[in-house]
């Protein structure tokens, strides 16, 4: 793993060398003097939580899809360790060699999987915020028997991480993934869909029939839109979230079925929650890891590369064309408020117009896709205005606030040019060279 390394406050060199030295035996390297912009983290070493260490991790944090791993030189006491942890960073620690070594081993192999064709082949995007969803999807997946609960938009890719964390699974007889979609449940043969029932237990039970969770011993079950279900079918299944116990309609038996639950939905529970519509205990219940897909109108810098992505999978046995810039344009600014389902479709519709060995134009947008105006948005955006008024107030010099929206520029071109640096370049509108020369330039 390669680190930026920044040590603050009046930590001792002896300190910092003999922490640095232990990192290299463990094999981290640092950034050196050759420009290298692939870094996997930043390390702060420092005494004592001050205003500086704080802003500086919340701008490292913030950059991208980087870890911020942050050691003290002597415990640290609670509140300075979670005001650098809401600050952005991923692990903070007075310093103690095995475990360092214990959350660095776990960090690359997380990354090990990220990098995987399963992942990058199946969950496009290189935005901070989505490689920040599939390191915590990974590592509940495969490190942890947990239960999760999804939440996100419609369209956002919910099944698809429903999946990535059945595959991840490290059970050694990990049996079927098992899909139940709580929309189709119909309240009066809910307990038959999800428990079974036995023969003779309700008119038209001429045999008996195992129920959801039957199916899903050994194996992981997922229960899509799960905020559907009703007050009483969320009590009734209390006892078998909790404990995987539960009693087929029509039997007077128990039984157990050890699986890994999965759930799903587009509804802000914890608001229903407040708002009495959605039952506190059965939320408490399925909410051991939440995890929180942005939609695709936080991660724009995705929707070209998921949109070729589709290019590719609607294209077998052919080779797939290139999206020209001026349709590049119009796809990243459009709304999308299906999210990727809606891009998807989008994609699949400009694809069937397209004809000729050419590249995707503007020519194949179908008709009803076409912007009643310029489609490009704002910018610069009221986002951004926010947070260059907060750098400002902060006292952040002009210098510093060029420097990291260079820097961050470049690396979100390189991100979504996949490393790319003439293409990167040219989204940039500088040369080659000159995008040479800026990373070589940059400040260790």
């Amino acid at each position: 793993m390669r680190f930026d390394l920044r040590s603050l406050g009046s930590v001792s060199q002896e300190w910092v060398v003999g922490v640095t030295s232990a990192l290299e035996r463990l094999g981290v390297a640092f950034r050196g003097g050759d420009g290298e912009l692939a870094i996997d983290g930043c390390l702060f070493l420092f005494d004592e939580v001050r205003p500086q260490l704080v802003a500086e991790i919340r701008t490292r944090a913030a950059e991208g899809a980087v870890r911020v791993l942050a050691i003290c030189d002597r415990p640290l006491s609670p509140d300075g360790a979670f005001a650098l942890r809401r600050a952005g960073a991923a692990e903070v620690m007075a310093w103690d060699e095995p475990a360092v070594a214990a959350r660095l081993a776990r960090w690359a192999e997380i990354d090990q999987i990220l990098a995987s064709p399963l992942v990058r082949g199946n969950l496009v995007g290189r935005s901070a915020p989505w490689i920040a969803l599939l390191r915590q999807v990974i590592e509940v997946a495969a490190f942890t028997d947990a239960s999760v609960l999804i939440l996100g938009e419609s369209g956002t890719g919910k099944e698809l991480i429903a999946r990535l964390i059945h595959t991840l699974d490290r059970r050694s007889d990990k049996r079927e993934l098992v899909v139940l979609d709580c929309t189709t449940v119909v309240p009066e043969l809910s307990g038959s869909e999800f428990f079974g029932h036995e023969r003779g237990a309700f008119t038209g039970a001429q045999t008996s029939r195992d129920g959801a969770f039957a199916l899903a011993d050994g194996g992981t079950l997922f229960l899509d839109e799960v905020g559907e279900l009703g007050p009483t079918l969320q009590a009734q299944l209390l006892r078998v979230v909790q404990e995987r116990a539960y009693k087929r309609v029509g039997s007077h038996t128990w039984h157990h079925a050890s699986l890994r639950l999965i759930l799903a939905t587009h509804r802000d529970l914890e608001s229903e929650v407040s708002r009495g519509t959605f039952r506190h205990d059965f939320f408490h219940r399925i909410a051991t890891w939440i995890c929180r897909v942005p939609p695709l109108g936080e991660r724009p810098e995705d929707i070209v590369a998921i949109a070729e992505h589709f290019v590719r999978e609607l294209s077998p046995g052919t080779a797939p064309p290139e999206i020209d810039d001026a349709l590049r344009r119009f796809i990243v600014a459009r709304p999308y408020p299906g999210n990727v389902r809606e891009l998807r479709n989008l994609t699949a519709r400009i694809l069937k117009r397209h004809v000729g060995p050419g590249p995707l134009t503007v020519g194949d947008i179908p008709e009803d896709a076409l912007p009643p105006h310029d489609v490009a948005p704002a910018w610069p955006d009221e986002e951004l205005l926010s947070s260059l008024r907060r750098a400002v107030a902060q006292g952040v010099d002009l210098r510093e606030i060029g420097r990291v929206a260079a820097e961050t520029s470049i690396r979100l071109a390189l991100d979504a040019e996949d490393g790319n640096l003439q293409r990167a370049a040219r989204r940039l509108g500088v040369t080659d060279r000159a995008l040479q020369m800026r990373r070589a330039n940059r400040r260790p």
